[in-house]
Formats: structure tokens, sequence, C-alpha cells
């Protein structure tokens, strides 16, 4: 999402994006000399929290959810979303005060942000200030559609640093074809893919490199990564449980969309089965000693508040790890030989396969 900052030297507005790179920042507009610290400071917070709103959209998107009826989640979320054709004219028409003090507050975050944004302006009553952020609210939210679309070009880049709860097939493909490309050399995914989307092609490229791996080695392919992590340090049990999945999973889509989504809901509060979850942790031990100190239990394999990040940098690690593990059987004399062999054999194997992306 986009930060809004004020600059205390210049007057001025900021807004400051990530783009998988680093970060780019931007003049948005210049405050009034006389305004007082406490009314920038406010309409900086509120265009913040308005983006956040506006890239949950993104992140949340209604089709990911079951319950799109009536009052459920998924509803909610498509109300979110059909606002975003409003929020310029909120912005400048926002709900104001009554005269004893009473305001009208939008239920949704998205339509309630566009008024405390308006609010915020009015109280600093510049024109040319209001047209400034105007524009920008505008920009950001073509930046969230063309995201949607799978067009990650200018601000809608930093879509790359944000976990979705579910992919577009463009952005699938984009991926593909950059680790089709080089399978050892997933770098350029973090700055021009949405994480997600690039997770599960990187999933669908660990899988036919773990089989490569099994036809050679005659070992399991879901232990593929874990016998690389006997010859080199592996972060190893996040791709190790995702080929463990593909046993009840047909398509790298699945098995990433909930997996990410199940880290989501961690970072969110909630477990989505917490059922399973005390089942996996029960000792079955009646005797177990109410004294001894508690275990830490693991609720999640990737980090809640950047999985898909975590996720696919793991599923890059484990194609590495694939490769080391190659190495040990292929005989191919050299590195450069080695790599171009093992690539080989992973980019047939993941041909063969293609139809189990999504």
């Amino acid at each position: 999402m986009t930060n809004y900052a004020v600059d205390e030297d210049t007057g001025t507005v900021l807004r400051i994006w990530p783009t998988g790179r680093g970060q780019r920042a931007a003049v948005v507009g210049a405050l009034p000399a006389t305004a007082v610290a406490e009314d920038r400071l406010r309409l900086a917070a509120a265009l913040t929290s308005l983006s956040e709103a506006l890239w949950r959209c993104y992140t949340h998107p209604g089709l990911a959810t079951d319950d799109r009826d009536g009052n459920g989640e998924g509803w909610r979320r498509e109300q979110s979303r059909e606002v975003f054709s409003q929020l310029v004219s909120l912005i400048k028409e926002p709900n104001l005060p009554s005269e004893g003090g009473a305001i009208i507050e939008s239920y949704d975050p998205v339509e309630e942000w566009a008024h405390r944004v308006g609010r915020a302006l009015r109280a600093l009553d510049d024109a040319k200030l209001l047209e400034a952020v105007s524009a920008d609210v505008a920009a950001e939210i073509e930046a969230v559609e063309s995201a949607e679309r799978g067009d990650l070009s200018g601000r809608a880049q930093q879509a790359v640093v944000l976990s979705r709860t579910d992919v577009n097939p463009v952005q699938v493909a984009a991926a593909d074809g950059l680790l089709a490309r080089d399978p050892l050399n997933g770098e350029q995914l973090f700055a021009d893919v949405d994480p997600t989307a690039a997770s599960v092609a990187a999933a669908h490229w660990l899988k036919a490199a773990a089989d490569v791996v099994a036809e050679v080695s005659g070992m399991p392919a879901d232990e593929v990564v874990q016998a690389a992590d006997d010859i080199e340090a592996l972060p190893a049990e996040t791709p190790s449980e995702v080929l463990r999945l593909f046993n009840f999973s047909d398509t790298a889509y699945g098995v990433v969309v909930e997996m990410v989504r199940g880290a989501i809901q961690v970072g969110e509060g909630a477990v989505a089965d917490l059922g399973a979850l005390l089942a996996e942790y029960d000792t079955g031990d009646d005797n177990d000693d109410p004294d001894a100190e508690p275990t830490p239990v693991r609720l999640t394999l990737l980090n809640p508040q950047r999985p898909a990040l975590d996720l696919l940098r793991d599923l890059l690690t484990g194609i590495h790890g694939c490769r080391l593990v190659y190495e040990e059987y292929a005989h191919a004399g050299n590195t450069v030989a080695t790599d171009t062999q093992f690539c080989e054999a992973v980019r047939e194997q993941a041909r063969k396969h293609y139809i189990r992306l999504m």
C-alpha cells in the first residue's frame, strides 16, 4: 500500500510506495502555510488508511470467499469494491458533523476513509490541495484496478509485496515464463509478479524439480528437499510440506492458495481449522506433567505478515536444493554441465505436467 507523510521542510504531502526493489516517493501537493501540524498529519494518516483499505480489496477479493450472499464476508468485500467509482466525489463532498456534532459514519471502511480524507481536506481549506489529493486517490484506485487485471506496471507494482488470497492467471503465466527461462534464478519474480501467483508457478516448478531428482535417485519426491538440507543448510520444512501436499491436491494453485490464506488468517487472529490443529499437536498422553514448561505451537509455516513472499522465497530455495541432490547422482562432470542438464530435465518435466499449475 501507499504511505503518506508530511515533509515539514517543504510543506508538502508525500506519497511513498514499495516496488519490490525499494521505495519510491513523490509529492502529492503543497500544504497551506498556515495549517497546524495536527491537521497536516490527520490528512496523511487518513490517506494512508484509505490506501490500505483500497489494497485490501485487492488482497481479499470477494471471489476468494464462499459466502457472497446476504451479509457474508464475500458480500461485504464486494460492497467495498463497488464503491471505488464514488470515492473522489465523497472526498470532495464528505459527510460533515451536524449542528449538534453528530456525524454519519459508514460501515464500509473504504467509503468511511474517503469521507475522513474529505473532512481532513475541509479543515485545511485549500482548493489546489483538494484537487491534487483527489487526483492522487484516483491514481491509487487505478493502480488497484490495474493489479486486479494482472498489470503490475506503474504504481500497481506495489502489489509485488502484498499477499493475495487468490491469483490472476495472467500473473501465474508470467511467473511460469520467467522460471521456464531459468528455473534456478527467480529473483525477477520479486520485482515483477504478484507473490501468490509467483508461488503457484514456483510450486509447480519445485514439484517438477523434485520429480526429476526422484527419477535419478530413487527417493520419494517429497523427501528430496530434506535430503538437500543434509548437503547445505536450507529452510526445508515449507518446500517439503508443499511437495507432501501435492499428494492430496491436483494443482499448485490449490496447494499455494490454501497455505497463503491460512497464514493470512493467522495474521488476522484466526485459525482456519482449530480441530485439525489440536489433533496435530495432541500427544495422546493423559499423564503429561502439568508443571512442565509449555511448548510453543507454530500455527503456520509462513510468516503471517508476508506469507506469499515468505513462501515464494522458500520454494525457490527448494528448487536450488533439488539441484544440490541432483548433482549427487547426475555425474555431469562440472557445475555448468550439471546446471544445464538439470534445467533441461526440469523444463521437460514442467511442460509435461503444465496442467498441474491451475
